[in-house]
């Protein structure tokens, strides 16, 4: 458990091959109702690979706990070594290749902020080869639910470049730190003004934050093109 309701969950492919992913893609897990009726969940792969190209053996996710949800059931119940089956990957919430502006801002709440994880080699390497700059918000209501929040405070430090920006909206740290915001993201937002001549926005994670997110920048005057969505809806 990395949060009070978030599971941090590491599989590996059955037939002992590695996987192959973009940073920013997701797996679909496959289950049936106690009815019999298939359904599935998908998961944003998390796992940071040893460099920005690699295929990986192991493949991490955070799921969270719903009430009464069948997946919450299946997944939080299997035991070390128990399987699942599962498919992908899927999805295009990727870093692209053609990009040639300045600065990138990563916004997320929630399991939302997984696929910046896998990011992280990619993020260094266009750091090094183009020069631009990421700048990462993750919006909590407080520290215990600041998911990998450790791993992207040291990213930042070892990494010029990179900045992060925790965001609080019901209760600060104890102890605050540097680059700490209270309130919900769109105060960070405002606050790294947003500038449609040198930025990409890439917005994942609760519906609301994002369609509220994505109203600010298009009133700032971004295109719809630099703005790239992902919604993560709980299902039951």
């Amino acid at each position: 458990m990395i949060a009070p309701a978030v599971r941090h969950m590491v599989f590996e492919r059955a037939d002992g091959q590695p996987f192959a992913f973009i940073p920013g893609q997701f797996i679909q897990v496959h289950f049936s109702y106690a009815d019999g009726q298939a359904t599935k969940r998908s998961y944003s792969i998390g796992t940071v690979a040893a460099d920005a190209a690699s295929p990986i053996v192991q493949i991490e996710i955070a799921v969270s706990y719903v009430d009464g949800g069948a997946a919450t059931e299946l997944l939080g119940g299997l035991a070390v070594g128990g399987t699942v089956d599962a498919s992908g990957p899927y999805g295009r919430f990727c870093l692209l290749p053609g990009d040639s502006n300045a600065r990138y801002v990563l916004v997320a709440t929630g399991t939302g902020i997984t696929p910046y994880r896998a990011m992280l080699p990619l993020m260094r390497r266009l750091i090094a080869e183009r020069g631009c700059r990421f700048e990462l918000i993750q919006g909590a209501r407080n520290e215990a639910e600041l998911l990998y929040g450790d791993e992207f405070a040291a990213f930042a430090e070892a990494t010029p470049g990179f900045g992060f920006h925790p965001c609080f909206s019901r209760e600060p740290r104890a102890v605050p730190r540097a680059g700490d915001y209270s309130g919900r993201v769109q105060v960070a937002i405002e606050a790294l003004k947003p500038d449609p001549a040198t930025d990409v926005f890439y917005l994942c994670g609760n519906p609301d934050m994002v369609d509220q997110s994505f109203a600010l920048l298009k009133d700032a005057g971004f295109a719809v093109s630099q703005i790239r969505r992902e919604k993560y809806i709980s299902s039951r």
